[in-house]
């Protein structure tokens, strides 16, 4: 009887044995399928980098043209950035309202967010496009929403005068569910996107530079976008979209922060939920061959102009402007600029992005639908 029962715990702990060996053979099987996923699908030609956040590879609330840079690329290569949360990563769970508020005084002119960068782009140019195509999204697990006292802060948000106390919230972000829940029984689903995609500075900006500074050169807040992108809060521009943005400086100096995980048009009590990324992976690559005044966005299903001024009436002017300007340039079925504007007035939806980054924001998607297919 003994002898029969150590033969069938040899049997037993064999039969175990081959178990968890076939589930280690599964669980390595599986990262090599997925190291071979990520690798076929994310990096399409050239060179994979990976730039991290730290304090040294990141700043807060300025794009300085004279920061050195923290990565040298090649056009074409592919970037996987981290990102951090605003402040230098100050703002996270537990942070208090009283705190944000005196983060927010500590860089007087200066933007809240955290920029990873900047990266340079051997070829880039001043004059060139730099094309930056997003493959993939990854955030952190946390996320947050507040509204600064419109007591203290009356013009920061469109409410902000009726809001005096201020509004501040932090969320766990469910990854595996794509979901984020705000309250019980309202659940919100997550479509990240960089709220902050820059190049280096337009010394033409008009925007103030920091301390008052009348060099050109000197640094500009991350508050406004600007032709150079930045904070252009544009929430189509997620996982799988291109955005082209025309480069000022030698090296195009690529700058990303301010991430977010969702927002609506308009942004109106100043935040989205705002989060940050384990990475934002990018392609970069220079485009010699193209000439752009504004940014410009790509989807799978639309073409996207951009337009940004204090007056969103004069926001509203430059994007659809763009917008005429592109029809009447594409060559899939020609058009003058009388049939362009009126294409744009029957097809272009233009939404406002955000009204609350000084800089108003407004961006025309036109559907690639309404160009038949022979």
């Amino acid at each position: 009887m003994a002898r029969f029962r150590n033969r069938r715990w040899m049997v037993a702990g064999l039969a175990l044995a081959a178990v968890l060996l076939s589930l280690g053979l599964y669980a390595a099987a599986q990262q090599v399928e997925e190291s071979k996923r990520d690798r076929t699908v994310l990096v399409a030609s050239g060179h994979y980098h990976v730039l991290p956040a730290t304090l040294e590879t990141t700043q807060w609330g300025w794009l300085d043209p004279k920061e050195p840079p923290k990565l040298v690329v090649n056009s074409g290569d592919t970037v996987a950035v981290e990102t951090m949360m605003h402040s230098h990563n100050k703002i996270v769970p537990g942070t208090t309202m009283d705190e944000i508020v005196a983060l927010r005084r500590a860089n007087p002119g200066g933007g809240p967010h955290s920029l990873t960068g900047p990266i340079y782009v051997n070829g880039a140019e001043p004059g060139d496009v730099m094309e930056i195509r997003i493959l993939k999204i990854v955030p952190k697990a946390f996320g947050t929403n507040f509204s600064l006292p419109g007591k203290d802060f009356p013009t920061i948000g469109v409410l902000a005068s009726e809001m005096p106390n201020g509004y501040l919230k932090y969320f766990y972000l469910d990854w595996d569910k794509r979901q984020a829940e705000f309250k019980p029984g309202i659940t919100v689903d997550l479509q990240p996107f960089p709220g902050t995609l820059a190049v280096g500075i337009d010394p033409k900006d008009p925007s103030p530079r920091k301390g008052g500074a009348t060099d050109p050169m000197a640094p500009v807040s991350t508050l406004r976008p600007w032709k150079n992108g930045s904070n252009m809060d544009i929430n189509e521009l997620q996982e799988g979209s291109t955005i082209y943005i025309p480069i000022f400086l030698k090296g195009g100096l690529v700058w990303t922060g301010d991430s977010h995980c969702r927002q609506g048009n308009g942004e109106v009590n100043l935040t989205a939920l705002e989060c940050s990324y384990r990475e934002i992976v990018m392609q970069l690559i220079v485009r010699k061959d193209m000439q752009l005044e504004w940014p410009r966005i790509e989807t799978r299903t639309h073409w996207i102009m951009t337009g940004f001024d204090e007056d969103l009436n004069k926001a509203m002017v430059a994007a659809v402007r763009e917008t005429v300007d592109f029809l009447a340039a594409q060559k899939m079925v020609p058009l003058d600029r009388y049939e362009a504007y009126a294409l744009t007035s029957m097809v272009g939806d233009c939404r406002v992005s955000q009204v609350v980054d000084v800089r108003k924001g407004v961006h025309c998607m036109v559907p690639k639908s309404v160009f038949a297919k022979k």
